[in-house]
């Protein structure tokens, strides 16, 4: 799918305009830069004591290494499942059947509008009185990703197929296929991949999300990464900006293989 119609190419004055503020734009971001550097040393946070730490083998198989093991548990079961759930979702709020379209559309709603943080508190607290039993916080995590990340996944792919020339599943029936057909072999597979890269930005959004299983106890990159190198060395920043740093090389990957993707 080509976008070049999207965008207008700036004349001379937009090109010299937009030089400007980028300038502009670079020259705040280094002095907001260099007031935090200055603000960090004069608190002692760039000492060698403070960062030394963090290149220890034993920090990153104590804390590091368990915590992103967690993160990526967690936010690999919740993309196959929210994957899942989106999927079916989507077709089923496209059905032509008010029974199963109206009841599909109230789920996603409903669960779109819940924040995540109450998913996850509902399912690890709530669980004993619903269905007799203690989930893990494991669960709990994944149970609220996948069904808040699922509903926006549900949303993403149903604009994908909607957004399809009314041409496309025209031809399907007119060589005979039948509607469940059409859906699966025509419309899903193309409005998957126009929403791809929106698909990954919800991905990389789950990701992040499955930081906030720290608050039911469960093991992950924030709370082991962050919380526990600086209860053991007193070095919030610094931790804090390994973890930010490994969350951001992840995420960029993530970017970068679904550009890859599109372009395939």
């Amino acid at each position: 799918m080509s976008y070049a119609n999207l965008y207008e190419p700036p004349g001379p004055r937009g090109v010299r305009r937009n030089r400007v503020l980028a300038g502009a734009v670079t020259l705040v971001l280094l002095a907001i830069a260099y007031v935090v550097y200055v603000r960090f040393d004069e608190k002692d946070q760039w000492a060698a004591d403070k960062w030394l730490p963090l290149l220890r083998g034993d920090v990153w198989a104590t804390f590091i290494l368990p915590g992103l093991a967690g993160t990526l548990g967690a936010a690999v079961a919740g993309v196959l499942l929210a994957g899942l759930f989106g999927l079916v979702f989507a077709v089923a709020r496209m059905s032509e059947h008010a029974w199963i379209r109206v009841p599909a559309a109230a789920v996603v709603e409903f669960f779109r509008s819940v924040p995540l943080l109450l998913l996850i508190f509902f399912a690890f607290f709530g669980s004993y009185m619903v269905i007799g039993v203690n989930i893990s916080a494991f669960a709990a995590v994944v149970f609220g990703l996948t069904l808040y990340n699922g509903s926006v996944i549900a949303e993403i792919v149903r604009a994908g197929v909607l957004s399809l020339p009314k041409g496309q599943r025209e031809a399907a029936y007119a060589v005979g296929m039948r509607k469940s057909q059409v859906m699966r072999l025509v419309l899903l597979p193309q409005g998957v991949r126009v929403m791809l890269p929106a698909l990954v930005s919800q991905f990389i959004v789950l990701l992040k999300d499955s930081a906030l299983g720290l608050i039911v106890g469960y093991d992950e990159l924030v709370d082991r990464g962050l919380n526990g190198i600086a209860a053991n060395f007193s070095n919030v920043i610094p931790a804090a900006i390994l973890i930010a740093a490994i969350f951001i090389a992840i995420n960029t990957s993530l970017d970068r293989l679904a550009h890859r993707l599109g372009a395939a």
